[in-house]
């Protein structure tokens, strides 16, 4: 099965000739960056860079690229200076993926690139993603969700390819790690960035640290609770946060789930498609 939708992927490409990719660097994005070289297609890569993204994503990004000798712009995108996505409502996403789609729509245009792509998978169809909305308003395609690829086949093509983000943990933006309603700062965004960085140093691999104010809460996988819990690793990991500004240091004991917070927005965005 994975195979054929592989196949349709290419052949959904080949039709394009010329596309411009939005390039995260995580393993959708990077899937389609290499059916866009063995489609043999005009490509460029283009990779947006911010507060929000976390620095090995953008390091990643660019060994990728590199990798398959398709030219990567790097441009630099302001969320922070839309107040829309700095007060942070249940459609932030749009006005972040408004302002990465339109820069990347004018350089497909000057270039004289067909399309513009994203790399939404299929399972991202029944997820809460306002920044679909801001896909279509700019006539971004979807190579993945055309050609019937979920997370799981992606990840199994991947491996296949020998890509080295086939098993990489899924890296949403930084912004991901605050509440609605709870305001997005730049400081408050290195905060995160830095607190996940450390724990990714001590040896933590799939993790969230979710931003409360001056509380971290930190979501681990459960079969890593006991290492945090050890009396080494949490006097080091406690006073690194605390050192970042945080004054309280929580461990989440549901344990770690991508999306947390859209939890609740999921059965409404559902409900809102079906009526």
């Amino acid at each position: 099965m994975s195979s054929s939708k592989l196949e349709k992927l290419l052949e959904i490409l080949q039709k394009m000739e010329s596309a411009v990719l939005a390039y995260s660097g995580g393993v959708d994005s990077t899937l389609l960056l290499k059916a866009m070289q063995l489609s043999g297609i005009k490509s460029l890569a283009v990779t947006g860079v911010s507060e929000t993204m976390p620095e090995q994503d953008f390091i990643a990004s660019k060994k990728m690229a590199e990798k398959t000798g398709i030219e990567q712009k790097i441009i630099r995108t302001d969320e922070l200076r839309i107040k829309n996505f700095m007060n942070n409502p249940l459609d932030r996403c749009f006005f972040c993926k408004n302002e990465l789609f339109g820069k990347i729509k004018k350089i497909a245009e000057k270039g004289g690139y067909g399309f513009v792509l994203d790399g939404s998978n299929f399972d991202d169809m029944d997820d809460w993603r306002p920044g679909r909305k801001a896909a279509l308003k700019h006539g971004v395609k979807s190579p993945l969700v055309e050609a019937g690829l979920n997370k799981k086949e992606i990840r199994n093509i991947s491996k296949k390819l020998k890509l080295p983000a086939w098993d990489k943990p899924s890296s949403p933006c930084l912004a991901s790690r605050f509440p609605y309603g709870e305001q997005i700062t730049g400081k408050a965004l290195k905060q995160v960035a830095e607190a996940e960085k450390f724990l990714k140093s001590v040896g933590f691999a799939e993790f969230r640290v979710r931003h409360h104010g001056d509380v971290a809460r930190i979501e681990l996988k459960e079969n890593d609770f006991k290492k945090l819990l050890s009396s080494r690793v949490r006097k080091v990991v406690t006073e690194k946060l605390k050192s970042l500004g945080y004054k309280f240091i929580s461990l989440d004991l549901e344990g770690f789930r991508s999306g947390r917070m859209n939890e609740g927005l999921k059965k409404a965005s559902r409900r809102t498609r079906r009526a």
